[in-house]
């Protein structure tokens, strides 16, 4: 079985991962640019695993997304999350490829990370399906304002889609009043 604090980055990853997901290739590109835009930036926040072995286990992630890929449109992600005193770093790129996106966080899912397989964006919502093995699931971020994403993400188990992890974060805005003296 995989270990807490990497269960936590994964989820972590595929959550901001999702949150930079478009899957309308024709008339999407100004929305997509525009959506990758919103979720670059700094972010931190809490979560907590709601089901399975390690229910109840409390995180915290600090995040770094850049929507100036080299590859063309997507977002690449830098950053770490934390259980007590371990912490678990965490990377993750993802890419237009043909009419989606697709994507790993981590080293994919042929290593210790999560692939991305699809997703779409409605609004300030996203969809997207991951996939590990035999685990197949979606996450959804929610972007609250402009400066709050809410993220869940669920496992499918037989017929059902379960909630596993839940977040919340903050962006992380610099408050030093700038201004000029005239």
């Amino acid at each position: 079985m995989y270990s807490r604090t990497s269960l936590i980055a994964r989820g972590a990853a595929a959550a901001l991962l999702a949150a930079s997901t478009v899957a309308t290739p024709v008339q999407a590109a100004e929305r997509d640019k525009a959506f990758f835009d919103q979720v670059s930036g700094n972010w931190q926040g809490p979560g907590e695993i709601v089901a399975g072995k390690y229910k109840g286990t409390k995180f915290t992630c600090n995040l770094s997304g850049d929507s100036e890929v080299s590859e063309g449109t997507g977002i690449k992600l830098d950053g770490h999350c934390r259980v007590g005193v371990f912490k678990q770093p965490m990377s993750a790129l993802i890419t237009r490829a043909g009419g989606t996106y697709k994507g790993k966080f981590l080293d994919g899912a042929a290593g210790k990370g999560l692939d991305i397989l699809s997703g779409n964006v409605s609004g300030d919502k996203v969809v997207v399906a991951i996939n590990r093995q035999k685990l197949n699931g979606a996450m959804i971020a929610r972007l609250q304002d402009d400066n709050t994403m809410n993220i869940t993400i669920s496992v499918k188990v037989e017929d059902k889609m379960v909630p596993v992890i839940g977040m919340s974060l903050n962006r992380k805005v610099d408050t030093m009043a700038v201004g000029s003296i005239k």
